[in-house]
């Protein structure tokens, strides 16, 4: 059994409210070539160590048609920074260009296998996973990337390739699951899926 969306597969839909008040799901999203959903929240070190280099790649691709939707699934239980209302905050305290969805009851990271913030996925045209994992090789830490994983996946779609590397290990902290019966499932899947 595979824990997280395997290359090929369709995105799962979802229906999440917006930071603007708004609902979303895959049909707001159909007239794009390409759709890029990562898992985040507000208060990971690895997220906010490379949010500025994603605003730079949602810049960059999303002219050439490219969606770029921010989906926050971490429990406010656990951690009241990442709260719906936290994520308002963040989003028009920064600006960031995408749409930025509260997943509360975590049934979207279920649906997608998300393992960390950030994890990457994207799709084509007709919504198949074509990437998924991690965006740069240190979303910590900026200044050490070596590896602009998620804009080498979208450079090969975008110019007609097979995506030359489409899976990579996602590299930031677990998503925060509601309870602890789904505790065990981001450490030990990571390994066992994206290794």
């Amino acid at each position: 059994m595979a824990y997280t969306l395997q290359i090929g597969e369709s995105a799962p839909d979802f229906n999440l409210l917006a930071t603007d008040g708004k609902r979303y799901s895959l049909e707001n999203f159909a007239d794009a070539k390409a759709l890029v959903l990562w898992f985040t929240c507000n208060h990971c070190p690895f997220v906010q160590g490379s949010d500025e280099v994603t605003r730079e790649t949602a810049l960059k691709y999303g002219p050439q048609g490219v969606a770029f939707v921010a989906v926050n699934s971490n429990s406010a239980t656990s951690y009241p920074d990442d709260s719906y209302e936290k994520m308002i905050e963040r989003i028009d305290e920064h600006k960031f260009p995408w749409t930025y969805l509260h997943d509360e009851k975590q049934e979207t990271a279920l649906a997608y296998g998300g393992l960390r913030t950030p994890h990457f996925y994207v799709f084509d045209a007709d919504r198949k996973l074509i990437y998924t994992g991690r965006a740069v090789d240190s979303p910590k830490d900026s200044e050490k990337i070596t590896s602009y994983d998620l804009n080498n996946a979208l450079d090969d779609y975008l110019a007609g390739r097979e995506v030359a590397v489409p899976l990579t290990n996602p590299i930031g902290c677990n998503i925060k699951w509601e309870g602890k019966d789904k505790k065990w499932m981001p450490a030990e899947a990571c390994d066992l899926v994206l290794n």
